[in-house]
């Protein structure tokens, strides 16, 4: 049974989470447990669906229907990470700044969404793990 469909976009997310809490911890000076979350260089989010289309283009070829579905949810799932929670990371900052001034006011995390650059970052770290994962399992076959 091949379970690179279901490895291949965990390795994904580990590999793009970790390249992430490295560059996090380098710009901190120190390990950046409190950066972990959404937002940041690579995108996880980019990298776990386009290493599902990857992993279908390398398996199946461009004709197969899946990578038509595949395509379809990175689309969406990377929208979505550029676009509206980018919007929503500008919307907590803008609240933050009003409430500065209460003492009981939480505070809204501001760090959300991705910019093109860790969009692209993601795509590429997604694209070389589903790589990786279709040259070991040539290997392995």
């Amino acid at each position: 049974m091949d379970y690179s469909y279901l490895t291949t976009p965990f390795l994904a997310w580990l590999f793009a989470g970790g390249i992430k809490f490295l560059i996090n911890s380098v710009r901190a000076r120190k390990l950046a447990f409190d950066l972990i979350g959404y937002g940041g260089l690579p995108s996880n989010h980019s990298a776990i669906v386009s290493s599902v289309v990857g992993l279908v283009a390398f398996k199946e070829g461009l004709e197969h229907p899946a990578l038509g579905v595949a395509f379809a949810l990175a689309f969406i799932v990377i929208l979505d990470a550029s676009s509206l929670r980018r919007q929503i990371g500008r919307q907590a900052e803008a609240l933050n700044k009003l409430a500065a001034g209460c003492s009981e006011s939480p505070v809204l995390r501001e760090r959300m969404g991705h910019t093109p650059m860790e969009i692209l970052a993601g795509i590429a770290v997604g694209l070389a793990v589903a790589l990786v994962v279709h040259w070991v399992t040539l290997s392995i076959t």
